[in-house]
């Protein structure tokens, strides 16, 4: 079990955050600090891992999701306020290969992606509880693919655990979300999937029943340009965009 950490002061935010945010979240958690001279702490894993830790009772103020699933279970729970809720970001997703893996261009029923694997594993999120996973799964299934590649899946707690994965050699290819991608220089993208392929990839935000204030102000802080400008950089997409 994954144990979330105690808030480091009184009036510091606590968010949990799923882990693909955490590159762009870092950044926008750093300038938000230097501004107001508010503690922000980023506590990332699994969407699922972190509800389920909410509902245990941890102590979080923020709760981003990688898919309106979780938030859904939460809100119907009554563990995060629904009048604060808003869809913050989008996202989508690729395959991504080592340094020199060929390109397979847009991902088609007609790609072999098992001769693609040349024996080894494809990386992916938990692909019945983690959203990256979950929407992996989904296109795959879309494409006709899944039932030939299913044997050669190499599930991780995460989607930065699959990036890892990829990055360090251990497997071939991987489904991430195209923010992911972004930020590991020793992976390609080597095809990309169609949106059509899966549910739309929707991050939610909300603050958890009884958060301070300083919670809000956060969770307005990253509606802002500002940090819309940061999330762009990093690959995702504003709702709006």
């Amino acid at each position: 079990m994954v144990l979330a950490p105690l808030r480091v002061g009184a009036e510091g935010i606590l968010v949990f955050a799923a882990a693909s945010l955490k590159t762009a979240l870092d950044e926008v958690a750093t300038g938000y600090q230097q501004e107001t001279g508010q503690n922000v702490t980023v506590s990332y894993a699994a969407s699922s891992v972190l509800a389920r830790q909410i509902q245990l009772g941890a102590p979080a103020d923020l709760f981003i999701s990688a898919n309106v699933d979780w938030m859904n279970v939460l809100q119907d729970q009554g563990l995060v306020e629904s009048a604060s809720r808003v869809d913050l970001l989008g996202n989508g997703l690729v395959l991504i290969g080592g340094a020199g893996q060929s390109d397979l261009g847009a991902m088609q029923p007609d790609v072999d992606l098992s001769s693609a694997l040349n024996g080894g594993y494809l990386a992916m999120a938990l692909v019945d509880a983690v959203p990256a996973g979950i929407y992996g799964k989904a296109a795959l299934q879309s494409l006709g693919l899944w039932q030939g590649v299913q044997g050669q899946i190499a599930q991780t707690d995460n989607v930065r655990a699959a990036l890892a994965l990829v990055a360090t050699g251990a497997a071939p290819l991987g489904i991430v979300y195209r923010s992911d991608a972004q930020v590991e220089d020793r992976v390609r993208v080597v095809a990309e999937f169609s949106s059509q392929l899966h549910p739309p990839i929707i991050y939610p935000a909300a603050v958890t029943t009884g958060a301070s204030e300083n919670a809000r102000a956060f969770l307005a802080h990253l509606q802002s340009e500002a940090a819309g400008a940061v999330f762009e950089k990093q690959g995702f997409a504003l709702p709006n965009g």
